[in-house]
């Protein structure tokens, strides 16, 4: 049996890696991570979404333990700003449709068009988030809605296959502190820290990993290494040579500039949501913490240079952004062909990456582990193991490719070349045919990417509908229905939303209580 794993990389991939092996097998597994203190991480992956929640359960963190440290805030889905036309908005909520007389809400919405606001009309979450409320009430009791928290995960661990419900909320967090945090988590719990520069990667006779050199700690074995050192792919890119294969044809966005703002957000309050504004030549995302506002320009670096990137950010935070550090990034924007190889797994970056339109990357690591636990090795290395964790951690990526490409594609937003291009880019075989049955049908689980991916019908539902530039109608059987269950149903949607906003607590105060009690 594989017992010895060794780590190469820190931050937020390797110390997830790290302790969620660790609950997994406990002392059964020897784990070591090394990292440099001369390697920066990314850091700006401060975003995720409502599968998060599997990975705390699992390490049995509960909020009020991990959220304070890591000035962490509640997100119940993303607010897009701008992507239709100028001065517009609409959110993509962690929410389900609901069901009347066998069609969704959102086909009663486009039969009847109570309003231009689907996502006022058809979900909870957009009124909360208008409102800038708590997910909780003050108790700690979760607001009213179809999921059920104390069910199975009351009864044992869950992971993502187990997520049958969808979960309200996911979190905002910042990426350094949570890193630090699951290191003295790891570190409490067995596994061997390492502070040191890798100097080399050494190959045995049958090109698999025998050991890495450090430099201060010499040689260090293991059965399975791990690669969490990010866009690099040190290990399975560099030295076993794994192909990697670049997205940017149909995703072009391949650079970031990011700013750490400080923010008085007990004068501000927190609105429950990230929130990505469409600009020239890309997008800007605006992520509240507790103690400051993350934000950041994703921008295609054919379009624009990092000095112009710079100074549009810099406008849209205003006198704030004065004399703050600006950190800017290049991305690689793709995954390698296969991100397990010989006795290596790349997991995170260095695995593969698409722009944080979604807050996916934190999502592809947490999948990337669940299923390396799920895939692990014996001694013989099975070959079928490695070959059914590659295909699955390559569906995720790639169906997530898809539904990013559908955000530029399907906006309406077209005022320069920009984003006329998005509209004549190659995209990625089979969206063609599911977008001309969109147009028509609403997607739904038969005509969305057919594998596991982290994304719902529901959630193309809602960018369709909200980015405005593909044409979708109604089903025309609803002309023949009697409407009355869909007027009420959509009337109960907005007196639930108004109720909710009225009694759940502001986001910033439930967060300050919560923060009271981990200081106490």
């Amino acid at each position: 049996m594989v017992k010895n794993v060794v780590i190469v990389g820190g931050g937020t991939a390797g110390w997830m890696a790290a302790t969620y092996l660790r609950a997994a097998f406990a002392d059964r597994l020897s784990i070591t991570l090394v990292e440099s203190d001369r390697v920066g991480t990314i850091g700006v992956g401060e975003a995720t979404f409502s599968t998060i929640r599997h990975f705390f359960d699992y390490l049995g963190l509960a909020e009020e333990e991990w959220m304070p440290k890591c000035e962490a805030t509640y997100k119940l889905g993303i607010r897009f700003e701008n992507w239709r036309s100028p001065g517009s908005h609409f959110y993509h909520p962690f929410e389900r449709v609901r069901t009347v007389d066998g069609f969704s809400l959102t086909d009663w919405w486009l039969h009847k068009k109570p309003s231009e606001r689907f996502d006022e009309d058809c979900f909870l979450i957009a009124a909360l988030c208008e409102a800038k409320r708590s997910p909780r009430y003050p108790d700690g009791r979760l607001f009213e809605q179809e999921y059920k928290e104390n069910g199975v995960s009351a009864r044992y661990r869950t992971t993502l296959s187990e997520q049958d419900t969808q979960f309200p909320y996911a979190y905002h967090f910042d990426a350094a502190l949570l890193a630090k945090y699951l290191s003295k988590y790891g570190t409490d719990r067995g596994v061997r820290h390492v502070l040191d520069d890798v100097q080399d990667v050494v190959l045995d006779e049958r090109g698999w990993i025998s050991h890495i050199v450090t430099k201060e700690h010499g040689e260090l074995h293991g059965d399975l290494f791990i690669d969490c050192t990010g866009f690099r792919g040190l290990l399975l890119n560099q030295a076993l040579g794994e192909e990697f294969m670049s997205y940017q044809d149909s995703l072009p966005n391949d650079r970031a500039v990011a700013l750490r703002v400080p923010a008085d957000m007990a004068a501000e309050g927190i609105r429950p949501c990230t929130t990505a504004t469409a600009r020239d030549a890309g997008w800007i995302w605006t992520i509240p913490l507790f103690g400051r506002i993350g934000t950041g320009y994703v921008y295609a670096g054919d379009y624009l240079s990092p000095e112009q990137a710079e100074a549009d950010l810099r406008a849209f935070v205003g006198p704030r952004a004065d004399d703050l550090e600006a950190n800017h990034i290049r991305m690689r924007i793709g995954r390698s062909r296969n991100s397990w190889v010989r006795n290596c797994v790349a997991i995170g970056l260095s695995s593969g990456f698409v722009e944080p339109l979604e807050s996916t990357g934190i999502f592809f690591i947490q999948n990337a582990i669940e299923q390396l636990v799920k895939h692990f090795p014996a001694a013989g290395w099975d070959e079928s193991l490695r070959t059914s964790y590659n295909r699955q951690v390559a569906r995720v990526m790639d169906g997530v490719r898809e539904f990013l490409v559908l955000h530029y594609y399907a906006a309406a937003r077209a005022d320069n070349q920009y984003w006329r291009d998005t509209k004549t880019r190659p995209l990625p075989d089979g969206l063609a045919e599911r977008l001309e049955g969109w147009q028509t049908k609403l997607p739904d689980a038969d005509s969305v990417w057919p594998y596991y991916h982290g994304f719902e019908p529901y959630s193309y539902i809602a960018m369709l509908l909200g980015l405005g530039g593909v044409p979708v109608q109604a089903p025309p059987a609803l002309a023949l229905f009697d409407d009355t269950s869909a007027s009420k149903e959509l009337q109960l949607v907005g007196d639930q939303a108004r109720d909710l906003a009225n009694r759940l607590p502001s986001q910033y105060t439930y967060l300050a209580q919560l923060h009271g009690n981990a200081g106490a």
